[in-house]
Formats: structure tokens, sequence, C-alpha cells
């Protein structure tokens, strides 16, 4: 199988969240399976930096009224079209913001003409090479498949969504900047109360909708966790399914990552409290007693619930405990941390920005990972927390619930939990949460089982991969693709 991925961002090349994580390992997981990804990113300052040898494939004249180009190259195992639209992605910022934080007022034709541009080599617009299904990730591409369908093209389309919170909602007016006709603007279609959004677009036209996790599946059919897009969702739920992320377990892995000062594995744990050590100086930490290190890495945004944790601050103070904080969001939430962290100094840390290394750090030398969301579609933290022996404090909500096995009672005698989990996700319950992992800190024993049956689980890309490759593989079967393209001599990117 050929698969088209379309995404706005993806890993090694430019990140800003789990979504470039996993569009950058699925295609490696998925390549076991017999499937071929070639994934469509924008053509931003940093992919078009680490760019190699990079081939020129066709030139667009008009794409949305800008002229582009598409390249291909190969980074990191990975097979990539790059979209090179100086004019809307050679600009300071990140992909979706400018240098000062604020959403690049024109996003919507920037995903508009990355969208369009991969309907059009769904469509076969390269000589010698056309996708058997398309695999579109949230709003940012949710529009290939509405362009598709406007084309007459009938490739079989997945979307996947990630973060159903955001959904490219944009006034109705950019119809015609867009070439989309008007005839979409109603409620089959793109309108969206009285707007339109790409995100609804993109479900309404595509053949098969998943997203990160059975739980968070279930939850967004309910007007809680829906975000207005419950009843589009509960009219096509016969093709709805969650397959739970996983995670690239060469980037990931204690034992090899040339983040950590030292490498460690199962057998040789003891190793984490010398990292331990890095990490407290590197954030200025008191390091003269033994208290746990607990730890955020994430957004910091209500949704991710890292207003409750200077909320809770002093429950980890009191305690002995350490806290540091890495991530940006919110503007009024990373003050209220900056200020709480000034109350307790060289006992709570607040770093505001994101880099690789240091994300690593901190979970190879950190004692818990902290991850309070409000919802949560899968998380990956939790993930990588438990393969560095990190143990995850988390709400019980979406993937969160699914990932991690709660430190009660039956599940400590069964051996196999591996952190804590809370709900009602409350200040009060993330308080309680953050008691019972201290009280288990200082049992060494039932900490260290924890951490070994944390590090224990498995949480690949292979079961996932598999899941994919079976939607991806039923799909081409129904349309009759396999067959209609069998006798199509195809390049291989």
């Amino acid at each position: 199988m050929k698969v088209l991925s379309v995404t706005s961002e993806i890993y090694p090349l430019v990140k800003t969240g789990g979504l470039a994580d996993v569009t950058g390992s699925l295609p490696k997981a998925l390549a076991s399976c017999g499937v071929e990804t070639t994934s469509l990113v924008p053509g931003y300052p940093r992919v078009m930096e680490q760019l190699k040898n990079a081939t020129p494939l066709v030139v667009f004249d008009d794409l949305l009224g800008v002229r582009a180009s598409l390249l291909h190259a190969r980074v990191d195992g990975l097979s990539l079209f790059i979209l090179d639209a100086p004019s809307l992605y050679d600009r300071p910022g990140g992909p979706y913001v400018d240098a000062h934080g604020r959403d690049h007022a024109d996003n919507w034709k920037r995903f508009a003409a990355l969208s369009r541009a991969a309907a059009e080599i769904a469509s076969g617009l390269l000589p010698g090479w056309q996708p058997d299904l398309v695999h579109t990730h949230d709003w940012q591409s949710a529009l290939t498949s509405v362009y598709m369908r406007d084309m007459g093209c009938t490739t079989p389309v997945v979307i996947t969504i990630h973060n159903i919170a955001f959904q490219g909602q944009y006034s109705a007016q950019i119809l015609p900047e867009i070439r989309l006709p008007a005839s979409l603007y109603n409620m089959q279609g793109l309108e969206y109360f009285g707007d339109i959004s790409f995100l609804k677009g993109g479900l309404q036209t595509a053949d098969a909708i998943t997203t990160v996790s059975p739980t968070y599946a279930r939850e967004i059919l309910t007007p809680r966790f829906g975000m207005g897009m419950d009843g589009v969702l509960n009219e096509r739920v016969s093709i709805l399914r969650g397959i739970v992320n996983g995670i690239d377990l060469d980037v990931w892995n204690p034992a090899t990552d040339p983040y950590l000062p030292r490498n460690y594995d199962l057998t040789s744990l003891r190793r984490k409290r010398e990292i331990r050590q890095v990490l407290m100086k590197t954030f200025d930490l008191d390091t003269d007693d033994d208290g746990p290190v607990f730890a955020a890495v994430s957004r910091l945004t209500w949704q991710k619930g890292l207003d409750m944790l200077a909320e809770t601050a002093d429950e980890v103070v009191a305690n002995g405990g350490k806290l540091i904080i890495f991530g940006q969001g919110d503007h009024d939430i990373e003050q209220h941390l900056l200020a709480t962290a000034q109350r307790y100094p060289r006992r709570m840390a607040v770093h505001i920005g994101y880099d690789e290394p240091t994300a690593h750090l901190i979970h190879g030398g950190s004692d818990a990972i902290v991850q309070p969301s409000r919802f949560e579609p899968c998380g990956l933290t939790q993930l990588y927390a438990l393969r560095y022996g990190t143990v995850p404090v988390v709400s019980r909500t979406g993937g969160l619930s699914e990932t991690i096995i709660d430190a009660n009672d039956a599940a400590m005698s069964a051996r196999v939990a591996t952190g804590f989990q809370f709900h009602p996700v409350t200040t009060d319950g993330l308080r309680l949460a953050l008691r019972r992992a201290m009280h288990a800190y200082v049992e060494p024993k039932m900490w260290a089982r924890l951490q070994n049956q944390g590090m224990k689980a498995k949480f690949s890309w292979e079961r996932s991969a598999e899941q994919y490759a079976t939607v991806y593989a039923n799909l081409i079967r129904k349309s009759g693709r396999a067959a209609s393209t069998s006798d199509i001599r195809r390049a291989s990117f």
C-alpha cells in the first residue's frame, strides 16, 4: 500500500507537540506492515534548513493565488513531500503563531493550500505515483478530502483527530479565496455555527475517522468532550474508532538516549539518581535532601490542568518534594506558575519554552511526571515516563485512563500498577494524588515496583500500526482501488 500522509508538523523536522511525534514515528512502524508512507509537510524555515539533496518535482503556478514548489526528500528514514511556498511559510515564529505568540492571520490560507496540494497529489499530479489512500491529521489538513471530493477523486481518506478542541473555524467569506463552492456551506458540509470549520469538512468527507484512544473515541461523542462536534461524530459513529498512540522506542530509550548524562535500563535503575542530581543542578534546585522530584513537561494550558499545579505546589514542597514545570502556553498560567516558583526558591523551577534535550533530561532525572489534564485524547508524556522509570501521576480521562494502571491496593498486590490516577479532575483530586505518590516514594520497595512495572509496559507502535494497516486495507478493498491501480507503474519515493 502506498499512503500519502498530510500533516502540519513531523518529528524530527518540526514539532510543537504530540502530533509531530505520531506523524514522525507511525510511518516507520507501518513499513513493517507493508505500507509505504510519504508525508506532505509545509516548507517552514526549520524544515527547509534540514533538507539535503531535495528533488524538485512540480511547480504550482497558482496554488490559491501563490506560487509554490513540491519537493521530495528523505530525512531520518522518512519519505517527505515538502510544499515550498515562501509567501505562506517562510516567516518568523512557529508553525501556527508568530514571534509574539499570536496566530498567523492567514492560517486559513496556509493550511488550505497544504490541503489543496495534497488533493492534487491524490488526484494524480505526479506522473507514475499516486497513493492508494490518504491519511490526514487534525484541522490543518482536514480540507484535503473536501478538495478531493470536489475534484471527483475517490481515493479513500482516513482522518485522525489528535485533539478535537482545535477545529479550524473561520468566516464563510473565505470560501471563494480557498476556491471551494458556496454550495458546501450547509449543515452537511462546512457550515459550523455561522462560520465554516476545516475539521468538520474533513469529518464529513473522510471514509474513516480515527482518534488516539478508544476512551477518547467514546468521550468525543458527548457534549462535554465533543467541543461542538459531537453531533457530527454521532452521525458518523459507524466509521469512528480509537487506536492508542505508540512511542518510538529508538528515540525514547534510556539505554541509548544521547541527551542523558548517563544511560540506564531496568537492570541499572540506580543510575537514574545520578541523572537526578544533574537535573536539579540544571534547574537550580536544592540537592541537599532526598525528597521526590515531580515534573510536568507540557503545554501550559487550561486543558492540560497546569493551573492546578500552581495551586498544589505547596503540597509538594510541604512534604519535602521539588517541582519542575517545563513548557509554554497561556500567558496567565505562565505568570501564575512563575509567581508560585518565586515563593519556593530552590524547591520549584519554571522554564517557559521547550527543547527536546531538556525534555529527555527531565524524563530521565525526575521521580514522577504529573499530567492533570482536564481532557487528554491520548497523551505521550506518560508513555515516555513509563519507559524511563518515572512514575506518572495522571487524571483519569482519555488515553491517560487506558495507559496508566492506578496503584490501588488490588493493583499493587497483583504487581501491575504503574502510576497514580485521580478523579474528579479538580485541585483537591490532584492534591490527594500527589499525597499518595509521596507516601509511596518513602517506601523504596513500593516505588521500585512501580518503576519496574512501568518500564516493562509495552507501548511500541507495533500493535497500533497493525490496526491502522487493517483500516487502510479494508478501505482500499471496499473502494476497489487496489484492483484499479494494480497495473499502474508507480514510482517509489
